[in-house]
């Protein structure tokens, strides 16, 4: 049976993917959601069903004028914000939920950036 869309594509793939990625208190779960224009970051504890931190692009103010033009710099402008939150609220480690998407462009600079401001995952 042939798959409709990308959309459903990375649903199903998402699905795989929650199925074995649980966040904890110890571990909370760093889920992503990327649109064409935007990116979203939130830290979850699956066991209670809270949302811990959450960071959006339009939230990130640049340091400079020019700082924040592409969609991979915004991503990872997010990625350093969201690991400057979870920093206030005492998290140090999460599981990455890379919501189906692949692991290039957006997404891994959304992750290179919260690893580059301490988060471990």
């Amino acid at each position: 049976m042939k798959r409709k869309n990308k959309q459903e594509n990375r649903k199903k793939r998402h699905r795989k993917i929650r199925a074995k990625v649980k966040g904890t208190a110890k571990r909370p779960r760093l889920s992503i959601f990327r649109s064409n224009r935007h990116i979203y970051a939130q830290i979850i504890n699956d066991e209670e069903g809270k949302t811990l931190v959450s960071v959006k692009d339009s939230e990130v103010k640049p340091v400079k004028k020019k700082d924040l033009t592409t969609k991979r710099a915004k991503a990872f402008a997010v990625g350093k914000e969201i690991a400057k939150k979870a920093k206030k609220k005492k998290i140090k480690s999460v599981v990455f939920d890379r919501s189906g998407y692949q692991y290039h462009g957006r997404v891994e600079a959304l992750a290179e950036g919260a690893r580059s401001n301490g988060l471990e995952f």
